[in-house]
């Protein structure tokens, strides 16, 4: 990915830091919950790598086809999960949008700016731009009402893992993450 390099920095730190939050998300007591961290987690910490400026670290060729693998499987899973549980569906998207990412900066000619070819935004990148743009906005509606819910009820007795309005809040921070990272394609 190329745009402003501290840009990249803080989407580095917002995708770790949700990585890492996800990590402890998947010590909850709720199995489903900890389902969710897992792919999570992985999506957090790839696109935390995916966004490190060039300029600090480029990877070599061969890394780009290993994220899509990755990404690939994790979009599988996901595929797999949606059979029982249709929230799986996003899960789904943001790891097929990963794979695209890692296979359109595989194929990019080398150089320091390497376009899709034309001058307008490719159809897939539009339509997912949309997806996760909306994605934002639903989730940041979402978000509202729970933080207000939680702070009226005096919260603080549920453990980190099992807090919903801070998955929601990783889950959020992670779909501008991913309009960020489409936005620089």
């Amino acid at each position: 990915m190329h745009g402003p390099v501290s840009a990249a920095w803080l989407l580095v730190a917002l995708c770790a830091a949700t990585g890492a939050y996800c990590v402890l998300r998947m010590r909850s007591g709720v199995e489903e919950q900890r389902r969710s961290a897992g792919g999570e987690a992985l999506m957090g910490f790839g696109m935390a790598v995916m966004a490190v400026p060039a300029a600090v670290f480029a990877p070599p060729r061969w890394a780009w086809p290993v994220y899509a693998a990755v990404f690939g499987a994790a979009a599988l899973r996901a595929l797999w999960a949606a059979r029982a549980a249709p929230h799986h569906l996003h899960h789904l998207v943001g790891a097929s949008a990963m794979v695209y990412m890692s296979v359109a900066v595989a194929v990019a000619p080398p150089g320091p700016h390497h376009a899709h070819g034309g001058t307008g935004v490719p159809l897939l990148t539009g339509a997912l731009l949309v997806y996760f743009a909306g994605y934002v906005l639903l989730a940041g509606a979402r978000l509202v009402p729970a933080a207000a819910t939680v702070a009226g009820a005096g919260g603080g007795s549920a453990r980190w893992g099992d807090r919903p309005e801070l998955a929601r809040a990783c889950r959020l921070s992670m779909g501008i993450g991913m309009v960020a990272m489409l936005l620089t394609m």
